[in-house]
């Protein structure tokens, strides 16, 4: 709606066009006077002292607000300051969330990690997945634990079924060198469906009951999930 140079929006919070949101002058930190003075309904009273527009604002339990400092006289508007503010940093909040720029964090852990340890890192993976990031997974093998791959995949396999309703593996379990690791990325409106916890490159898929790994140069072959048929030769 105008009302000759000034321009109001409909509902709360106000807008000022031309004012600025951050550092308002309120009450008593005001010095100029008279001022220009919008009612909390946001209706022109007019040209009133200052100390008579900050008695006025008080009668009703609110603030005066400078929203307008460089016109002259400057304007003035009769608000609850702090909810305004509140909201405000509501919508920022809600802004910079939206705006939230994707990173791949990373959660480490061994093939031995006990379940009350595994649980509490899913449990900040779950978080940084539900702020919109992408996991990475990395098991370190030490020593004689290089020969139990197969208990590192399998773990792997149950932190993506754990995970299964936020996320969906994005690169399968993989080994380089002494390292596994698998990338989970967040899930989209819709879920995934049954069977989809590994994608189907890589040979997991929905009819598939085994999942692979890629080795490294000098690593062990690749390994196949137990109880799956043993490949077909080859040549």
């Amino acid at each position: 709606m105008e009302r000759g140079r000034f321009r109001w929006t409909v509902g709360f919070p106000w807008t000022w066009e031309g004012a600025i949101t951050k550092g308002l002058r309120t009450n008593e930190q005001i010095r100029i006077s008279p001022v220009r003075l919008i009612d909390e309904n946001d209706d022109q009273v007019g040209i009133v002292e200052t100390a008579e527009a900050i008695r006025k604002a008080r009668e009703i339990g609110m603030d005066l607000v400078e929203v307008a400092p460089n016109d002259r006289p400057p304007v003035c508007r009769i608000m609850d300051y702090g909810k305004w503010k509140y909201r405000q940093n509501k919508k920022e909040q809600k802004a910079k969330h939206r705006h939230h720029a994707q990173q791949l964090k990373e959660v480490r852990l061994r093939p031995k990690t006990d379940v009350h340890d595994r649980d509490y890192k899913i449990k900040h993976a779950r978080s940084f997945l539900e702020a919109g990031d992408r996991v990475q997974f990395t098991m370190l093998f030490r020593g004689r634990e290089m020969a139990h791959q197969d208990l590192g995949l399998q773990r792997m396999r149950e932190i993506a079924a754990g995970l299964v309703d936020v996320a969906k593996v994005e690169i399968m379990p993989r080994m380089a060198g002494r390292r596994m690791t698998m990338t989970v990325m967040p899930l989209k409106k819709g879920g995934v469906k049954p069977g989809e916890l590994l994608p189907a490159s890589g040979g997991a898929g929905p009819d598939a009951d085994q999942a692979t790994v890629s080795a490294a140069p000098g690593s062990p072959p690749p390994m196949v999930q137990p109880g799956a048929p043993p490949a077909p030769a080859t040549g």
